[in-house]
């Protein structure tokens, strides 16, 4: 059993003055516990992202009509409030989860031996982005669940789960220049597999905003457009995204790449096949709500793979350590 040191009136002060400093003094995480962290914070980012859709798809999205309060009179929901106000409040609770993984990531990262201050800028990044987003999720609820601002809600939360897939890639990577492992043609079509994954889900928030799931069982505003033709849309896109996934692996085939960029290849193809499936039937069976969250579920693993794939075009290996050796005078004295 550890023993657990006395503080004095110096460490407390030193631990008020800077707790992340504190802490790293007296703990040195195991690079697998800082992996854990970082791995637990995107786990995370996603939980909020499909619990999120929960709120809109059970009609809850004005469960709490207000914030930072649940109603003028109280913070938490009440009896009153019923199903509605107990799933608008558990997202809301949901978010102290979030920021305590993302929490973890960040002490784990700060008090890694050698200190990496990227990977814990990238953690800081993280909770900068969930505190922008708790309020702007505050916002959609003031201004009654307007769709654009719905759709920036989800968005900000695909860049959330953007920068935490990052967090997890560099836990296992050196701090050292990255080198690519392919060439620029291999790169260039990775790159427009990135922006037609941009598309897709852009367009999947246009879907949303127009589409019947409006988040409430009262009145809500949409975006004023044919949501089955926007749906057409972004089937089309789906295939782009596809046919692409599907030339890139080709690519990576016949260049004889490494098995890491053909893996990430592979399992987005896959992902991708999955969420087409879901597409199609929750379409031609009118959206049922266990679907959509399914579909939004898909939609934050695709966009993982395909951060991941873009990730593993080049690697950065472990800095080399240099071991206690003998000097070059002791070298040369000793072949005299």
């Amino acid at each position: 059993m550890v023993r657990v040191p006395k503080l004095n009136p110096a460490d407390a002060q030193a631990a008020l003055r800077n707790p992340l400093a504190f802490i790293a003094d007296r703990w040195t995480p195991d690079p697998r516990t800082v992996r854990r962290a970082a791995l637990a914070a995107l786990v995370m980012s996603v939980v909020i992202v499909v619990t999120g859709g929960a709120v809109r798809l059970t009609g809850s999205g004005l469960g709490c009509p207000t914030w930072p309060t649940c109603t003028d009179d109280s913070l938490t929901t009440t009896r009153a409030m019923g199903f509605h106000g107990i799933v608008e409040f558990g997202n809301r609770m949901l978010t102290y989860v979030l920021c305590a993984a993302v929490g973890w990531a960040i002490i784990a990262a700060r008090s890694q031996k050698p200190w990496r201050r990227g990977l814990t800028r990238l953690g800081w990044a993280q909770f900068w982005v969930v505190m922008g987003n708790a309020v702007l999720g505050g916002i959609v609820v003031l201004v009654g669940l307007n769709p654009y601002t719905v759709a920036a809600h989800f968005l900000l939360s695909t860049a959330l789960i953007t920068i935490a897939t990052v967090t997890w890639q560099r836990t296992r990577e050196g701090d050292t220049a990255p080198r690519p492992l392919v060439g620029k043609a291999v790169q260039q079509l990775v790159w427009f597999l990135v922006i037609a994954s941009v598309l897709l889900i852009a367009v999947g928030t246009v879907v949303t905003g127009a589409g019947p799931h409006a988040g409430d069982s009262s009145k809500v505003e949409r975006i004023p457009i044919d949501w089955e033709t926007v749906a057409k849309s972004h089937a089309v896109l789906a295939w782009i995204v596809v046919t692409l996934t599907f030339a890139l692996w080709f690519v990576l085939k016949a260049v004889d790449a490494p098995k890491g960029p053909l893996a990430r290849t592979r399992e987005l193809f896959l992902i991708l096949l999955a969420q087409g499936v879901i597409g199609y039937v929750q379409y031609f069976t009118h959206l049922p709500e266990a679907l959509v969250g399914l579909h939004m579920l898909g939609s934050c693993l695709i966009w993982i793979a395909v951060v991941r794939i873009l990730l593993s075009l080049r690697e950065r290996p472990e800095a080399a350590v240099d071991l206690p050796g003998p000097s070059a005078e002791v070298t040369v004295g000793s072949r005299a």
